[in-house]
């Protein structure tokens, strides 16, 4: 069985595994594509034998909802982390410059992975390095923009919603716009809408 929750926010993507295994009486369950706490959205849910389709679900293209705010820079690239970094946003900052940033991510760009991700370095998340105060060099990955779509700006805040592809880190985008926008910036909101052709419009609220 193929099951589409939609995710709340202040809870791991395990902690949702664990809350159905005990709505749903069923053991063998497993997700694709993991949402950090502060994240909310769309999961794809596997049960029994369908657990095997989720490692064809992990590279489908994937839509988010993010809200950037600008000046500030945390150890986990978002709004859980300790701000490292504080940096005065340009005054004179305007919509049309926020726009143009946004549409220059559009295609392939090497970016920094947070620290905080749950990529995998020697099997292990790099999450716990992190945790484990363990010194650990970012890993550059080639992150994919489809289409960047502008939602709003009011000085401080930026809203927008990213298509990209598998392996794009929205954090490490966060941070890009801060840099190309003269100051720094972390992820203080996202929410995923779409994992290829699967819609959180059909996703239940989890129980």
């Amino acid at each position: 069985m193929i099951i589409l929750i939609d995710k709340p926010k202040g809870i791991t993507s395990f902690d949702v595994i664990r809350r159905l295994r005990i709505t749903r009486g069923i053991k063998k369950m497993g997700h694709a594509g993991t949402l950090d706490p502060m994240a909310t959205g769309l999961m794809i849910i596997a049960t029994d034998a369908d657990t095997k389709k989720l490692s064809d679900f992990l590279g489908l293209p994937k839509t988010y909802e993010a809200e950037i705010t600008l000046g500030i820079r945390t150890d986990t690239s978002d709004m859980d982390g300790k701000v490292i970094e504080e940096k005065k946003v340009p005054l004179d900052l305007q919509k049309e410059q926020v726009v143009s940033v946004l549409q220059s991510l559009v295609g392939d760009t090497e970016l920094p992975v947070s620290l905080y991700s749950a990529l995998k370095r020697a099997g292990k998340p790099l999450y716990e390095y992190a945790r484990e105060g363990k010194m650990v060099e970012a890993p550059i990955r080639i992150m994919h923009v489809d289409s960047v779509a502008f939602d709003g700006f009011d000085g401080l805040r930026i809203r927008a919603v990213f298509a990209v592809g598998s392996g794009t880190y929205i954090r490490s985008l966060a941070e890009e716009v801060g840099r190309r926008l003269g100051t720094v910036a972390t992820l203080s909101a996202l929410r995923r809408t779409n994992i290829g052709d699967f819609k959180l419009s059909d996703a239940e609220v989890l129980e």
